[in-house]
């Protein structure tokens, strides 16, 4: 019945027609004519001129032909159109000699299809037409306005690099490139959108990275097939194999140097304009866990902050279940003055200790949420004054307990140990689900859920590689995991990715 149903209300849903024109479309993949006249009118329609008002024809004679510059002044350096195009072609006095050495620009490269022209105008290029040639020249000088390099917001160090990605990709690229000064540094670029033609820049070493998980990076983002892709986190759900799971598959990070270092083991590293941050593939659990400082800091120090991260994820996955698990179920568990002294604080409260969690924890988030969305001056605000009123405010008025708001507080606070924001967001995700666990079925009901946790885990790949190794299953690696091991004794890339060269010291 329910798909009879469904079926109906879709047949009454009025289609729409498809808008695309198919003589606009003809007229896009044909090549240019040598009449510059018809190449004239034929851009001229396509950008609607004079109704698109930043976009620039400029006609001119060299020698005794016709000439003919577009470009879009709102992203073009303009002076390069006088200085460096106009300027030597017009003194220039020898009608026989090449274009490429007439203009003193750093690139110079030649295009016969209107479609790939309009791409390339679409990046600032300037294209030059010449009456009686099927080509347009097309001169690189892109202006494109954006932030100056500064300091990482979300992925802070205090001992380490602090410069941080940008919107702009030729400054991230070059910012990677001055890090590895290696000639096996590869930077490809792949139009993965329809209409926009927004870029995806791919990078890695090729005399290091795996032939086979390059090949299925390209075939994933050859798969894209939309009207536009803005940013990174949009193409992370394009092309990662899970989009439902709570656990992330691709690493996200806006410091250079982070991904630098990924790129020298044998991982791929995307990069878009638009986008302060890169992409890191394949990404296992420890690739969330990691910190960028950890190798910064000396051996004994690293692992020491390492071990705390841990008890913080610990704690905060089970501190409220166990809690509620003990209180609930297993009050035996208890020291009797400890007891006692949680019996008395709870003497007055009308609910159970599962609903005072619960309410702490839903409290505790929208705090934070509105922390973040807020104006920055008095986000830290909201959050310290919120979380005193209504916490000072719920005991007086016996809605919960003294030590449910210690509790809860601990686990809050062990959460923002967790630097990466997609594991963030997983291991919040996941306190509640062990906390509906306890409320039901004690500390049983944590263990089963954990366990399935685990098994879930184990199942995940990302590109081809299982989400826990090297732990499990094991591979030639240094064994970076819970704990790092002294730089001396790193002498493996991670075997998982199966680097052409395993052996980097």
């Amino acid at each position: 019945m329910l798909k009879q149903f469904l079926q109906k209300t879709l047949k009454k849903i009025p289609t729409v027609p498809e808008e695309s024109s198919t003589e606009e479309i003809d007229k896009k993949q044909s090549n240019l004519n040598a009449s510059l006249k018809k190449n004239l009118d034929l851009f001229k329609e396509i950008y609607q001129y004079p109704l698109n008002t930043d976009i620039q024809f400029r006609e001119f004679l060299l020698g005794n032909r016709k000439a003919l510059l577009i470009f879009i002044d709102t992203i073009t350096k303009t002076d390069i159109v006088e200085d460096h195009i106009l300027t030597p072609l017009l003194a220039s006095e020898d009608t026989n000699k090449k274009i490429e050495d007439s203009i003193p620009v750093k690139s110079i490269i030649t295009k016969t299809v209107v479609k790939d022209i309009l791409i390339e105008i679409s990046k600032g290029y300037i294209a030059l037409f010449i009456d009686g040639e099927e080509k347009a020249y097309l001169f690189s000088a892109p202006n494109f306005e954006g932030r100056n390099i500064e300091k990482s917001e979300n992925e802070t160090v205090v001992k380490g690099p602090k410069e941080a990605f940008n919107e702009l990709s030729s400054t991230n690229i070059s910012m990677i490139r001055k890090k590895i000064k290696s000639e096996s540094l590869v930077v490809e670029s792949s139009v993965i959108s329809q209409r926009s033609n927004n870029d995806v820049y791919i990078l890695y070493l090729s005399d290091v990275v795996n032939d086979k998980m390059l090949s299925n990076v390209r075939e994933r983002l050859k798969k894209i097939e939309v009207d536009t892709v803005q940013t990174l986190g949009l193409l992370e759900q394009r092309i990662e194999e899970r989009p439902k799971s709570i656990f992330p598959t691709i690493l996200f990070t806006e410091r250079p140097d982070r991904a630098a270092s990924y790129i020298e083991d044998g991982y791929i590293v995307l990069l878009m304009d638009n986008s302060p941050a890169s992409l890191v593939l394949p990404a296992t659990f420890w690739s969330f866990y990691h910190s960028s400082e950890d190798h910064y800091l000396r051996f004994p120090y690293g692992n020491f902050t390492r071990m705390l991260r841990l008890l913080a994820l610990f704690m905060t996955l089970f501190i409220s279940a166990a809690y509620v698990a003990i209180v609930t179920y297993h009050a035996e568990m208890i020291p009797p003055d400890l007891l006692l002294a949680i019996a008395a604080t709870r003497e007055k409260v009308p609910f159970p200790a599962a609903v005072e969690v619960l309410m702490m924890e839903l409290a505790f988030e929208l705090i934070r949420e509105a922390g973040l969305r807020v104006p920055s001056p008095i986000g830290p605000t909201i959050g310290i004054v919120g979380a005193l009123i209504l916490g000072q405010a719920a005991v007086q008025a016996n809605i919960v307990s003294p030590i449910v708001v210690i509790v809860v507080a601990l686990g809050g606070l062990s959460s923002f140990a967790i630097g990466d924001l997609s594991m963030n967001f997983a291991v919040r995700m996941s306190r509640f689900l062990l906390l509906l666990a306890a409320s039901f079925f004690g500390i049983y009901g944590i263990a089963a859920l954990f366990t399935v946790g685990i098994f879930y885990l184990v199942s995940i790949k990302s590109f081809g590689v299982p989400y826990l190794s090297p732990l499990t299953p094991k591979y030639v690696s240094s064994k970076d995991t819970i704990f790092r091991r002294l730089l001396q004794n790193e002498f493996f890339r991670p075997g998982y990715v199966k680097p052409k060269d395993i052996k980097k010291q």
